[in-house]
């Protein structure tokens, strides 16, 4: 164990004496030399614009942020949607989940051919009812289903829109 103990200073005796000299004249000449030729250069604050004042002068118009309709524009206080009416089978679906997969045409009158989501066909003609908005069929041709919409607005108030069924047509595998 004494053996062990005298290596162990040994070593610790080599590696403080390695450290003890004092010669740092390489690092020195570097430090001193680094900096030569080095000339920091900063740029300039850049010009501060002057803006031009704007006076707001729309303090009289309308807010578009409020819900408030205008005056001039309810031409449609009377517009409403039968509530009373017995709700057609298609009603119940969405438009957007409704297509229109061809027609029919007996004497004179056309139908259209709808298809629901279930994979029903219901036979329609013009005055009957589509989609979730009251949707009025006013026409049919052999591209198409016009539809007379009644929806509630923002401001809780009936207004009209005019939609249409496009025909889907499937390509054969």
């Amino acid at each position: 164990m004494i053996k062990r103990f005298y290596y162990l200073w040994c070593a610790l005796f080599v590696m403080v004496s390695g450290c003890s000299e004092s010669n740092y004249s390489d690092l020195e000449e570097f430090v001193n030399k680094s900096g030569d030729g080095l000339r920091g250069k900063v740029d300039p604050l850049p010009q501060i614009k002057s803006f031009t004042q704007f006076n707001y002068e729309a303090f009289n118009i309308r807010d578009p942020f409020n819900a408030q309709k205008n005056i001039q524009s309810k031409k449609h206080d009377t517009l409403q949607p039968d509530l009373k009416r017995h709700k057609e089978a298609l009603e119940n679906f969405p438009l957007e989940n409704l297509i229109m997969v061809g027609t029919l045409q007996r004497n004179k009158q056309i139908f259209a051919l709808v298809r629901t989501p279930d994979n029903t066909v219901h036979r329609v003609k013009a005055g009957n009812y589509l989609g979730q908005n009251f949707g009025l069929i006013t026409d049919i041709s052999e591209t198409e289903v016009k539809l007379k919409e009644i929806i509630q607005d923002s401001a809780n108030d009936w207004a009209e829109r005019l939609s249409t069924l496009a025909l889907q047509v499937q390509e054969q595998k």
